[in-house]
This record gives structure tokens, sequence and C-alpha cells, in this order.
């Protein structure tokens, strides 16, 4: 059964609410020793749908066993890419878990919330892209509204919207992991 969890980024505790959320589901993966794959989706080429790589540039420092992050702002993994490094991810890993984090068009009372899902993410939907489902879990952060011209939506969203979904998502997804594992640093994971 997917269960779909809005985040009320207004709210003082958020970010509690948002790592809290995600350690559920990362909690019995770390035990298991799956590698944690962070897929941060998107493009700096549009405010709107820069969100994924301004998560990734965010938790590219995480420094763990098991752990990696694909996208950020230098390498950005966007629709063009999309397919290439999924291959690469399950190429290279053994039974990966991942958390998908893309940028989504919503109504206007959405604008800023984040949607948490054990769910793949489909990336595209919003501009009609068939693009490959991906994740066991999706974390998308509302940008804008949707409802026609999405490509100029995405191309006129307001950049503090974008940045303020990246500091929680960030912050949410890097608490998680050190409630989860703790601090310990032990080697570095940064794609």
């Amino acid at each position: 059964m997917h269960k779909k969890e809005i985040i009320n980024t207004n709210s003082n505790n958020c970010i509690n609410v948002l790592r809290d959320s995600i350690s559920k589901y990362i909690k019995p993966v770390i035990k298991s020793g799956r590698p944690l794959i962070i897929l941060c989706i998107g493009t700096d080429r549009s405010t709107g749908d820069s969100l994924g790589p301004l998560v990734g540039e965010k938790l590219k420092f995480l420094d763990r066993d098991n752990i990696f992050v694909y996208g950020n702002l230098k390498t950005p993994v966007h629709s063009k890419n999309l397919q290439e490094n999924i291959n690469l991810i399950y190429s290279t890993y053994n039974n990966p878990f991942i958390i998908a984090i893309d940028a989504c068009l919503g109504s206007l009372q959405s604008i800023g919330s984040i949607s948490l899902q054990n769910k793949p993410l489909r990336p595209g939907a919003a501009m009609n892209k068939d693009l490959p489902s991906i994740g066991d879990i999706s974390i998308t952060g509302i940008v804008n509204i949707s409802g026609g011209l999405e490509f100029m939506v995405l191309q006129n969203t307001r950049l503090y919207v974008v940045m303020r979904l990246a500091d929680i998502i960030s912050k949410g997804v890097y608490h998680s992991i050190i409630k989860t594992i703790g601090g310990k640093n032990t080697s570095s994971n940064v794609i």
C-alpha cells in the first residue's frame, strides 16, 4: 500500500517531521546493509526544475559508508541522462534502496509543501515526458502551480521557493541519516 505524507514547510518542526518520516523507511535498509542512493533529479537550467540539483549540492558532503548521492549542480541528473544514471546505479550496487528527489507542480495552496511517498517518482510527468519511474521512496517539493504551460511555469518559478524547499529537504535527509546511523564519517561517496 502506498502512503503519501504532505509536510507543511511553514511549520516550525517541518525538518523534524521529514527526518522522522524518512527514518522509518531507511532504518531497516541501513541495518540490512543495502546501499542507500539519494538520486536528485532536475536541471540547473530552469529555476523550477533546479530543486533536485540544489538538494544534491547541499548533500554532496555526505561522507558515510554505503550512502551515495547522484545529481548536483556540477553533474545534474536530468531527462537526457536519467536512464544512463539508473543503469549505472543498478550495475554498480547490489539491491540499492533509492530515495528519488525532484520538483513538481501542484495546486496553488500546496506550493512550498513537500510530499513523501513510498512509491517511485515519475520524473517529467508535468512536461508529459516519457521517463522511467525510479525510487523506493520519493520526495517532491511543490514549486509552482500546475494546469497549463508547465514549461513557462517552471521557467518563472521563484528561486526563493526552490531554495527554501532545498534547504528543508536536504536537512531532513541529512538528519534522518544521522538519526539512523549516527555521525561517524568513514569514507567519501560523493558522485
